[in-house]
């Protein structure tokens, strides 16, 4: 993920610096000169011109919302100041920083090489053993953790030097955790859904729920494909484990995996609310790491706190500018606009999914997961309601493509840290996770155009 601030070389030109400046500018000179123009062509062309001079996504937002109503409306700034609090008064966004806390704990805590360990020996004597104990160990490092580039780097920067050690090609690593790493935001807890719920109103424990059974679904497809190719070219398999080292293995991860009950079995129960299992799981994930497993000092604890606070304060500024865009759509009647347009010219459901996914995989080429649910949701989401599109599989729907867009070049935050982890360019990468890449787009039309996949369990439980 970007950092907010980001530094200019020295050798860099100066011309774009006057490009903020003069797209600014241009709302004022249209407004002067009295020419009849759309006011979303002008909304959306000064976000899109800002993004495109290189500056953050997050004030990129902000300014194309004050430009806009500073110049083109009479909203007083007292308005504007009271919803950029109000906007982030949500219990839900309570859960980011929590999740992303835990996830850090858990990270460095040594969770993730008790997870492998056990995946290895379930599945670690089959074709490409320790390729499939990468995909086993992702998702249920995701089922703690919340974050795909959190899963890539604990799963990834232990797993991939065993591999290359073993005998599997580099690439073939690579590939496997790059995209396995992407069930972070996709199985429960996920911080994508999290945004989408503050975003849409939508219920945050009824989307952990319909993630579930997709997540596993989406593991498994991405196993058979490590498997396929494994098999294919005769990578490397291990020694088959026996029971007793299985069960040495589970007990010795038990603590990590018991965290998975304690968030989901929590939350379906109703003991507590999903922004109360955050708090839970931070709180659970410290004891584990500190006074558990004793893989993290006392000492460590003030840098993981540091680290996760960096993170969340990152997160809640795109989310408070988001919200300042989302109101902005609003007032404008953007969305309603867009609902009315496709109904009149007679689009269904079907095109309608189709034209929502070739958006998203398009916005996933420029932008990372979080900014492109906070700005697409709004829009997206009232012409899916007019449609009849449950917005539970409406959601997971838009995470999936979250994750194909984590995936891809040139912004896929995966491929980003996978390079860190493998020292590998992002072209090569690229090459490498094509069939698994190839695998999580088929499954997305399968999510997109087949409702009860996602929706099958939450109804089950009475959560819809």
């Amino acid at each position: 993920m970007s950092s907010l601030i980001q530094p200019v070389p020295a050798n860099a030109p100066r011309w774009p610096a006057l490009i903020p400046p003069l797209l600014i500018g241009l709302p004022i000179a249209l407004k002067l000169a009295g020419l009849p123009i759309a006011n979303p062509w002008i909304i959306f062309a000064l976000l899109f011109g800002l993004m495109l001079t290189g500056m953050p996504i997050s004030i990129s937002l902000g300014l194309t919302v004050l430009t806009y109503l500073f110049t083109m409306t009479t909203v007083p700034i007292e308005s504007v100041a009271l919803k950029l609090f109000t906007g982030i008064e949500k219990f839900e966004i309570m859960a980011i920083p929590f999740f992303i806390l835990a996830g850090n704990f858990l990270t460095h805590g040594g969770v993730a090489r008790r997870m492998i360990q056990f995946a290895s020996s379930m599945v670690g004597h089959w074709y490409g053993g320790l390729g499939l104990a990468g995909v086993m160990a992702c998702a249920l490092f995701a089922a703690v953790s919340g974050s795909s580039p959190a899963t890539v780097v604990a799963i990834g920067s232990i797993l991939l030097p065993a591999m290359i050690k073993q005998g599997f090609p580099a690439r073939f690593g690579a590939g496997v955790i790059t995209t396995s790493g992407a069930l972070g935001i996709l199985i429960p807890p996920s911080i994508v859904m999290v945004m989408y719920a503050v975003a849409t109103n939508t219920s945050v424990g009824a989307l952990f729920i319909a993630g579930v059974i997709p997540g596993i679904a989406l593991a498994t497809l991405l196993g058979l494909t490590t498997w396929w190719r494994a098999r294919k070219f005769d990578y490397p398999r291990q020694p088959r484990a026996s029971w007793g080292e299985r069960l040495s293995s589970f007990r010795e991860s038990i603590w990590g995996l018991a965290l998975i009950i304690v968030v989901i079995g929590g939350i379906y129960t109703g003991i507590f609310t999903p922004t109360e299992a955050a708090a839970m799981s931070a709180v659970y994930a410290f004891l584990v790491a500190v006074f558990v497993y004793k893989d993290m000092t006392i000492r460590q604890v003030p840098k993981v706190l540091l680290d996760s606070a960096n993170m969340s304060a990152m997160l809640l500024y795109i989310i408070t500018n988001a919200v300042m865009f989302s109101y902005l759509m609003t007032s404008e009647n953007i969305p309603q606009e867009l609902a009315n347009w496709m109904l009149t010219k007679g689009l269904g459901v079907v095109a309608f999914l189709l034209f929502v996914n070739v958006v998203l995989l398009l916005a996933g080429n420029v932008m990372e997961p979080s900014s492109i649910v906070l700005i697409m949701a709004p829009i997206l989401f009232p012409v899916a309601m007019k449609l009849g599109i449950d917005p539970i599989h409406f959601g997971i729907m838009m995470t999936v493509n979250m994750e194909v867009g984590m995936c891809h070049p040139p912004v896929g935050l995966n491929l980003y840290v996978a390079s860190g982890i493998t020292r590998m360019g992002i072209t090569e990468l690229t090459i490498a996770v094509w069939p698994w890449l190839l695998t999580m787009l088929v499954f997305l039309v399968v999510v997109t155009y087949w409702p009860p996949l996602t929706t099958w369990l939450p109804k089950t439980l009475g959560m819809m």
